[in-house]
C-alpha cells in the first residue's frame, strides 16, 4: 500500500503519529475484526460457547483479544465469516471497528446518573453507533437518521437485528433535523469524510485521497454541523466523529465549534496505557481523541465531545392532534409480546404496531416534521382473525419466550437463511419462530407436509462458503 506522502507530512508533530510505526501497520498488518455482543441477547454466560460456535467454520487457531473501553466486546483475527454465523442474523451481536466502539465509554462517562435521554444518530447507516447508543441505559429514545436513500435498507436491516423498540428511522436532511430546535439530549455526527482511516480496509479510499478531497470534505462537515446543532438542546452533548487522520476535518473542526458556535469541549479520563491519544486543536485547545490502526484499536478514528451552552428553544407542533396511539391489544396479538403493558398500539397500512407508552408523544413531534422509515415495533397483519407475524417481531427482544418454534441444526439454519424452503423436523402447524441453538432467526409456516420459509428475501445470505 503506497501512504500519500502528502498525508504522511500532515501527520507530522500529531499526538500518537509514528511514521514507522503507521507505514509498517498499513503495509504489513491485517486488519482484526471486532465484534460487540447484544447485552439482551448474548449474556456473559452464553459468549464462550458462541464463539466456539462462530469459529466452527475454519480449521486452525483465533486470537481474541479484549477491547478495554468496550467490555461487552472482542476483537478477533483472523476474521471469522460472520456471513454463515446464525447468531449474526439473530442480533446476538454487531461487527464494528474497535476505536468507534469509544462511543459508549465517552458517553457513559459524560452522562453517568442521568436517565432518559433521547438521542440522535444524524449519519447513522449501516447503524454501528446506533445499535451502540441503544444499548446505553441512560438513552431512552434513539432516532437513527440516513440522508442516503440506498444506505437506508441497511440501517432498518442492522436496527431490526437489533431488535430493540426504542428505535426510530427517518431518512432526512440535517437541515430538516435541525427544526426540531431542542429535540436532543445527544447528537452523535460520524460526518462524512475523506476516509483514511480505513486504508487497510479499503484500497478505493487511498486512490481517492487528496487534500483537495480532505477541504471538501471539511466544508461540508461544517455544514451539516451547522444544520443540525439547533436541534441540541441546551446543554446536551455533541460526538463528533470521523475515520480520518487529517487535521482539517478533526481539530481545526473543533476550533470552529468552539470559537465560532459556541460550544465546550469536554475532556474525558482515559487510562494512560489505552492506545487513545488526546490531541488538543491548535487554536482552542478543544480536545479529540486520535486511534490509530494496530495495538488493538481497529482502523484510525477521531472523536470528540463537546457541550451546547447557549439556550435553544423547544420544538413543538402547531396545532394538537390525537394520537392514533391506544393502549387497547388486539386479542389475535395477545400472547406474541412480552411487558405489553407497556406499549400503545395501532393499526397501520403494514400491520398493527407496537409503541412504548413513554415515546408516544415523541413519536408525533417526530412524524409531524420528519420523514419516519420506522417507528415503533411492527407486530403484523391480522388476517382471518389471526396474526400474520413480521420479521420484526421475531428479532424482537420482548418477543414472547413461549412462542411456538422448531430447533434448527447450524446447517439447516444455513440452508434457512438461503431462503431455502424445507420441512424440518419439530414443526408444529401454523406459524413456528425459527430458533438455532435458542437464537430466533426468523419465521416459518407449517401446513403440515410442507412448510413455507418467511426469511426475507433481501436478507437471505447469497454467497456460497468460502471452504
Amino acid at each position: 500500500m503506497q501512504i500519500p506522502a502528502a498525508l504522511l507530512a500532515s501527520l507530522e508533530g500529531l499526538p500518537g503519529f509514528d511514521r514507522e510505526e503507521f507505514l509498517f501497520t498499513h503495509q504489513s498488518q491485517p486488519s482484526v475484526a471486532s465484534i460487540r455482543f447484544h447485552l439482551v441477547k448474548s449474556p456473559k454466560e452464553t459468549r464462550t460457547s458462541r464463539l466456539e460456535g462462530m469459529f466452527s467454520d475454519r480449521s486452525g487457531g483465533f486470537d481474541v483479544s479484549a477491547i478495554p473501553w468496550c467490555p461487552n466486546a472482542l476483537g478477533i483475527k483472523p476474521r471469522p465469516a460472520f456471513t454463515f454465523d446464525p447468531v449474526f442474523h439473530a442480533g446476538g451481536y454487531y461487527v464494528q471497528e474497535a476505536a468507534s466502539m469509544f462511543l459508549g465509554y465517552a458517553l457513559s462517562y459524560l452522562c453517568h446518573g442521568k436517565s432518559g435521554l433521547k438521542a440522535i444518530d444524524l449519519c447513522a447507516a449501516p447503524g454501528g453507533k446506533s445499535t451502540h447508543l441503544a444499548s446505553l441505559p441512560f438513552v431512552s429514545g434513539l432516532l437513527s437518521n440516513e440522508i442516503i436513500r440506498n444506505r437506508v435498507p441497511v440501517l432498518y436491516e442492522n436496527i431490526v437485528k437489533w431488535g430493540t423498540p426504542q428505535v426510530f428511522i427517518s431518512q432526512d436532511d440535517p437541515s430538516r433535523i435541525g427544526r426540531l430546535s431542542g429535540m436532543f439530549d445527544i447528537m452523535v455526527v460520524d460526518a462524512p469524510c475523506s476516509g483514511s482511516g480505513l486504508f487497510r480496509r479499503d484500497p478505493d479510499a487511498v486512490r481517492e485521497w487528496s487534500p483537495r478531497h480532505v477541504d471538501l470534505c471539511s466544508q461540508r462537515q461544517q455544514r451539516i454541523l451547522a444544520d443540525a446543532l439547533p436541534a441540541l438542546a441546551e446543554d446536551g452533548v455533541l460526538v463528533y466523529s470521523t475515520c480520518s487522520y487529517s487535521r482539517e476535518e478533526n481539530e481545526d473542526i473543533l476550533d470552529w465549534l468552539v470559537l465560532d458556535m459556541g460550544l465546550e469541549s469536554l475532556s474525558i479520563d482515559t487510562p494512560a496505557d489505552w492506545p487513545v491519544h488526546p490531541s488538543p486543536s491548535p487554536k482552542s485547545g478543544a480536545i479529540g481523541y486520535r486511534f490509530y490502526p494496530g495495538a488493538g484499536a481497529g482502523e484510525g478514528f477521531f472523536m470528540a465531545c463537546l457541550r451546547k451552552s447557549t439556550e435553544t428553544g423547544s420544538f413543538f407542533t402547531q396545532q394538537e392532534r390525537r394520537s392514533p396511539w391506544s393502549p387497547a391489544l388486539p386479542s389475535e396479538c395477545s400472547g406474541w409480546l412480552m411487558e405489553s403493558e407497556r406499549f400503545l398500539f395501532r393499526e397501520h397500512t403494514e400491520g398493527w404496531m407496537a409503541i412504548p407508552e413513554d415515546l408516544a408523544m415523541w413519536n408525533q413531534v417526530l412524524s409531524a416534521g420528519l420523514s419516519l422509515r420506522k417507528s415503533g415495533l411492527l407486530l403484523g397483519k391480522v388476517m382471518k382473525g389471526r396474526l400474520n407475524p413480521e420479521h420484526e417481531l421475531a428479532l424482537s427482544t420482548l418477543l414472547h419466550p413461549d412462542i411456538q418454534g422448531v430447533e434448527l441444526s447450524r446447517e439447516e439454519a444455513v440452508r434457512y437463511l438461503r431462503k431455502e424452503h424445507f420441512n424440518p423436523e419439530g414443526c408444529t402447524t401454523g406459524w413456528n419462530i425459527v430458533r438455532c441453538d435458542g437464537w430466533a432467526l426468523g419465521w416459518l409456516k407449517s401446513m403440515g407436509n410442507r412448510a413455507n420459509n418467511y426469511f426475507p428475501m433481501d436478507w437471505r445470505i447469497r454467497s456460497t462458503r468460502p471452504y
